[in-house]
């Protein structure tokens, strides 16, 4: 099943962007992923498991390397935006 995760990162640090710029390389580093950019929003679109898995991985990757943050995610199953 197609899945589609516009996704919106807020660090919770003074210097928000490099952990910004680092999740979307982040992102854009996974096998069978369309990610777009934009300047409020990241969307990625892809079968639901490869989605799904990828922003655990990436979301738990980000706070490793840059502490927290908050992340709202909006999922739009069967819709392919790019």
């Amino acid at each position: 099943m197609l899945l589609t995760a516009d996704v919106s990162m807020y660090p919770l640090q003074a210097d928000y962007l490099p952990p910004i710029q680092m999740m979307i390389d982040k992102l854009n580093s996974y096998d069978g992923l369309k990610v777009h950019t934009s300047p409020t929003s990241t969307i990625l679109v892809g079968e639901h498991d490869t989605v799904t898995n990828a922003l655990s991985d990436a979301m738990r990757w980000s706070q490793e390397e840059n502490g927290k943050a908050v992340f709202m995610v909006k999922f739009i199953p069967d819709y392919e935006a790019l």
